[in-house]
């Protein structure tokens, strides 16, 4: 290896260079610096290929969470190091609105204030809403800037900026014009204290104690016979239409095609009996109640034997029983199966109680208890949708990150059920359809805010929608007081991207939106597409389309990522995002999930102010790994922190040591430890470069961190020190010392990008002119081959060993740090390095006199009292006079020799296997064979040494 010839002259003194590294100093500079300089905003150049990552959008409801956090880390990573290789790089920021989650922050805001969103109306209560998501935006922008994001801003989105509104409005449309939008009813999923429908995805089941209750339904030709049905919920008895068996379930065969009657209402209604295979003659007595109204598979049941469907629940304003749940009505759901369960015990139809043990959905937002119930909603044919996206992974058009969750993937999307789409809100795209008042009057019922109806002596009902315009002066008036509305499915719904002026059918202008918005949900998965300028045919959709990678929780795989490959394939023909990379939860030390109730919530912004942004990114990024959950506490920040701490006094002592020298140039061999250390540099190099590419950030990290802390500052930095006492300028570590760190700091600048820059730039001061004017626009270093010197690093690895046992003896025996002891070492192959470092193993294993003798020699010099060490073709001898106890040694001798004698005897089993000689690899087994030469030659020579002791 030759170095270049460098005049490296200093510009700063040693008392510019802070004794102690201070990000508050350092963060807030470089990034203002990167902005300026506009290093976020790539160009498009046609001649090259982007690297492109779309920002998950975090929910605007508040300040940054730690899991917005690790994302932002790990995608920041893969961006500073694309760009340093040269590729145009956008990295497109946003936030999204957060539906129902953004509606509940700003609600409970108003609550503090004694005020509902129906107090304010839907007008004033939106104004609100705006002010909210204005604010937190401009908040989450800042506080990504101090994670050090390196987002291009100047296209940052929010999911109801008019552009992507424009695409959630257009791509409405398409769907509903192709069939795949469509108005039903079906069995949703309803909060009642978000008062709205959910998705599927959006319910969380948790297994709760019950009861299960036996109830005798009278049969109709005979009522003193009986068929007992079991059910978890008797309140839903009023709302039975049928009563189903398995076919096959010889118990209830003669019952079928019979009817039975309602044990409790007004009127007690004949139900029919009917056979299904839906039915599991297993749970209860094999007889299942079907409830259209108020259960998936009871639906599906009434659908398949045209049933009819009774809804005898209210949900609007509270939760209550309505007139089909007579004699119950106006009863709270829990009041009602109290009465119910009373009648049935007094009718004696009640036949036993059972504890059960049964899984119930609960919002995911607020944890209420989910009440299924039979709405009219707006759905998405997901099925025609899901092909498409199923081919394009199954064809590895798509990869996912890691590969078992390909498998998932594949699983959920050849289930998948139709989306409900439509959420009973007022934030949020508004669903895009509006229906004629003069056409569809009839079709249309609406509650107004009770506010309003008092003041107009109007019951809190719902009313016809034709009706309200005869009692209210303006359309105005009624629609900006609505608390809900319900829209028969035979109104005619226009679907358009623009406000329409007036009814196609008729020619009038009385026109009333849809109330509900769309689920959150609908426009994020829109997101690479719209952000980037769709459905217009802009410069940025034909250059950054289709992205990159897209990476972002496994837990969202389903709710995000599945839905962005259907709309992305279904709006531009192509895929969204080649790569899907999916990173895992973050849990505390002891690997609990946080949460504020366990009070283990790490907040990212204080980790900032307490440990700096570099220490909490790389604490974010080491021990991650594809898929998997990673551990964070303070213990992993102090030691992040640590190691920046660390990074800095190495710097600090290499910019110290330039400092008015002038670096003469290095011709021919260089020592053996800068070679060493170039070598290995140059395969971490390599191997950090593959691990990249194959996303294992942490892993890459880490060696980074090895390589810095261990080999560099531990060992070459001190090696170095003692060659710079010497005074000799012709064998100068600097050149090398300068050029390993310079090259290690664009190594990890991706990972810790402010303290890489604040040190890269002291070193550019000292450099020729030509260097780029910012570490994160230098060139990410890539491996010289030519450095690679396996022997240089085997022979700097028995030195590393020796005194790294010498200074353990030392420990063990209690020897002062302070004290020099002598040292033998008797060597083979590697007494002609081990002489050239005589004077760095003296000084680092505090050993004088220190003799560096071969083999032969050694074993005319072997003493009686003396500890010796066995390494690899090495021996040290440490002699005992005034340093230990001699019988402590020969015990430590002992317990050695039987621990060799262990590991023998095991590899000898394993050797003597035939079924693992004839299953290993053969570069496995020769090296267990090379393992037992060893074992075997080191016995030997602990029980030489331990017989000359006597």
């Amino acid at each position: 290896m030759e170095c270049e010839a460098t005049s490296l002259m200093t510009e700063q003194a040693l008392s510019d260079i802070p004794s102690s590294y201070d990000p508050k100093q350092v963060e807030a500079k470089w990034y203002q610096f990167w902005q300026e300089h506009g290093y976020f905003t790539p160009e498009i150049d046609a001649r090259r290929k982007p690297f492109v990552v779309i920002m998950p959008p975090p929910n605007v409801t508040g300040e940054l969470h730690l899991g917005t956090a690790f994302t932002a880390v790990i995608e920041d990573t893969m961006v500073r190091w694309h760009r340093m290789k040269g590729e145009p790089t956008l990295w497109l920021p946003g936030s999204d609105h957060a539906g129902i989650a953004g509606q509940n922050v700003v609600e409970q805001l108003l609550a503090t204030e004694g005020l509902s969103r129906h107090d304010l109306g839907r007008e004033r209560f939106l104004e609100r809403m705006w002010e909210w998501m204005n604010k937190y935006r401009g908040i989450i922008v800042e506080q990504h800037k101090r994670l050090g994001a390196s987002c291009d801003f100047t296209r940052e989105r929010f999911t109801m900026d008019p552009g992507p509104s424009l695409a959630v409005r257009t791509t409405f449309l398409n769907l509903y014009n192709k069939g795949l939008i469509y108005r039903g009813e079906r069995i949703v999923n309803w909060c009642p204290r978000c008062a709205t429908a959910l998705s599927d995805l959006e319910v969380e089941h948790k297994e709760i104690s019950g009861h299960l209750y036996y109830v005798k339904y009278p049969l109709e030709e005979d009522e003193n016979e009986y068929i007992t049905v079991a059910t978890t919920r008797p309140e839903t008895i009023l709302g039975d239409t049928a009563i189903a068996v398995n076919p096959d379930d010889e118990r209830h065969k003669s019952l079928v095609d019979k009817n039975a009657v309602l044990p409790v209402g007004q009127p007690r209604r004949p139900i029919p009996i009917i056979a299904d295979d839906a039915v599991d003659p297993s749970f209860g007595t094999g007889a299942l109640k079907i409830t259209p109204s108020h259960d998936p598979v009871d639906f599906d049941v009434a659908q398949r034997h045209d049933l009819p469907s009774r809804i005898t629940m209210d949900l609007l304003p509270e939760a209550k029983m309505n007139m089909n749940a007579a004699p119950y009505q106006d009863c709270k759901p829990l009041e009602c199966r109290k009465r119910v369960l009373a009648d049935l015990e007094k009718d004696g139809l009640l036949v036993k109680i059972e504890p059960y043990m049964h899984s119930v959905g609960h919002c995911q937002r607020c944890q209420t208890m989910v009440e299924p119930l039979s709405l009219k909603q707006w759905f998405v044919k997901t099925a025609p949708l899901a092909k498409p996206a199923i081919e394009a992974v199954i064809e590895r058009r798509i990869e996912i990150i890691p590969e078992r969750f390909t498998k998932v993937y594949l699983n959920w999307m050849e289930n998948i059920r139709d989306w409900c789409i439509s959420r009973q809100l007022w934030w949020g795209h508004r669903i895009p359809a509006w229906y004629c008042g003069q056409c569809d009057g009839d079709d249309i019922y609406i509650l107004l805010r009770e506010e309003f109806t008092i003041q107009k002596n109007i019951a809190h009902a719902m009313y016809q929608y034709g009706v309200l315009r005869e009692l209210y002066a303006s359309h105005e008036e009624i629609v900006n007081n609505i608390d809900f509305v319900i829209i028969d499915l035979s109104a005619n719904p226009i679907v358009s991207v623009g406000t329409p002026e007036q009814c196609p059918q008729c020619g009038g202008s009385d026109l009333l939106q849809d109330p509900d918005v769309l689920d959150t949900w609908f426009s994020s998965a829109l997101w690479p597409h719209s952000t980037l300028g769709w459905p217009e045919e802009t410069e940025d959709l034909k250059y950054f389309y289709p992205t990159t990678v897209l990476e972002t929780g496994y837990d969202i795989l389903f709710f995000w990522v599945a839905r962005m490959i259907m709309m992305g394939l279904e709006n531009t023909g192509d895929v969204p995002f080649r790569s899907v990379y999916l990173h895992g939860l973050i849990r505390d030390e002891t690997r609990a999930k946080m949460s504020k109730s366990r009070g283990n919530v790490i907040d990212p912004v204080q980790s900032i102010e307490q440990y700096g942004t570099d220490a909490l990114r790389f604490a974010l990024s080491t021990g991650t790994s594809p898929g998997n959950d990673m551990l964070l506490g303070s213990s992993k920040l102090e030691g992040s922190r640590n190691f920046t701490n660390k990074l800095w006094n190495a710097a600090r002592f290499v910019l110290s040591n330039l400092d008015s020298v002038e670096i003469e140039t290095l011709h021919g061999s260089l020592p053996i430890e800068d070679r060493w250390i170039l070598s290995r540099l140059n395969r971490l190099i390599a191997d950090v470069t593959e691990l990249l590419e194959a996303f294992q950030f942490g892993e890459a990290l880490r060696r980074i961190y090895e390589f810095l802390w261990t080999e560099y500052c531990d060992w070459y930095i001190e090696i170095a020190k003692i060659r710079l006492r010497s005074g000799e300028k012709a064998t100068s570590p600097l050149p090398v010392l300068v050029h390993v760190l310079e090259t290690s700091l664009r190594l990890l600048h991706p990972f810790m990008p402010f303290i890489t820059e604040e040190i890269w730039q002291r070193i550019r001061g000292h450099q020729p002119e030509g260097k780029p004017d910012s570490i994160m626009i230098a060139p990410y270093p890539t491996a010289d081959t030519s450095t690679f010197d396996a022997d240089v690093e085997q022979e700097m690895e028995s030195v590393i060993e020796i005194v790294r046992s010498i200074r353990n003896a030392r420990v063990e025996n209690k020897v002062a740090p302070a004290k020099f002891i002598e040292a033998i070492i008797a060597a083979s192959e590697a007494k002609s390095t081990l002489e050239s470092l005589a004077p760095a193993i003296t000084v680092l294993a505090r050993v004088r006199p220190l003799t560096i003798l071969d083999s032969k020699e050694g074993k005319g010099m072997r003493q009686d009292q003396a500890i010796t060490l066995v390494l690899k073709g090495i021996e040290v001898i440490l002699p005992l006079e005034g340093m230990i106890d001699f019988n402590a040694e020969k015990s430590r001798l002992l317990k050695e020799i039987e621990a060799n004698q262990a590991d023998i005897e095991r590899i000898e089993r394993l050797l003597g296997d035939g079924a693992f000689l004839n299953k290993a690899p053969d570069s496995i087994v020769e090296k267990e064979r090379q393992k037992l030469n060893d074992r075997r030659d080191k016995l030997g020579k602990l029980k030489e040494r331990l017989a000359s002791m006597g």
